[in-house]
């Protein structure tokens, strides 16, 4: 596994839903991309002006919302990933 260093996180990006509410199945080509997904796995933290370590504000397990475009994409053994700052996370679900 991957483990981030310094501010970033890694994130397991959530599956896109394969249906609509109404019941039509969604091929492929037409699933919106989501931008939530769950922790996995926490660098040491962020490091401040004065030299300590600010701690992470997400745990390994946190289901987080993060922007659409943030972050870099990643493939491992078939699963799509996701590192990013700490600071581009917007939400924990």
């Amino acid at each position: 596994m991957i483990k981030p260093i310094g501010d970033r996180v890694l994130i397991k990006i959530n599956e896109a839903e394969e249906k609509t509410k109404g019941g039509i199945v969604l091929p492929d080509a037409a699933k919106e991309r989501p931008h939530e997904g769950t922790v996995i796995a926490v660098g040491s933290g962020k490091r401040a002006k004065d030299g300590t370590i600010i701690p992470f504000t997400v745990k390994v397990g946190d289901n987080v919302i993060f922007g659409k475009y943030s972050g870099n994409d990643i493939e491992l053994d078939g699963e799509k990933y996701k590192i990013l700052a700490e600071d581009e996370i917007l939400a924990i679900k």
